[in-house]
């Protein structure tokens, strides 16, 4: 059971990250990477200020920060590309 639970907080912080960052959703199977990474990354980053995520909402602010970091990232490696 829990593991829905994460695919979709995942899925919810993928798709509100990329309306952030790119001001529209990238499709269900994207935002759920993203997500499910974000989350990843966003409780690393969390970690290192020592805050921990309590709830389902603290869960979901943690993974929608850790996407919106995974998606500036992408952006300035894909910029970068460009560039040469």
């Amino acid at each position: 059971m829990y593991f829905l639970w994460y695919l979709l907080i995942g899925l919810v912080a993928g798709w509100i990250a990329g309306l952030i960052v790119k001001g529209s959703g990238s499709g269900m199977l994207v935002n759920l990477i993203v997500g499910i990474i974000g989350s990843m990354l966003g409780g690393w980053i969390f970690s290192l200020f020592g805050w921990v995520a309590v709830g389902t909402f603290g869960s979901l602010i943690t993974s929608v920060v850790g996407a919106i970091v995974l998606l500036w990232i992408v952006s300035l490696v894909s910029r970068r590309k460009k560039v040469r």
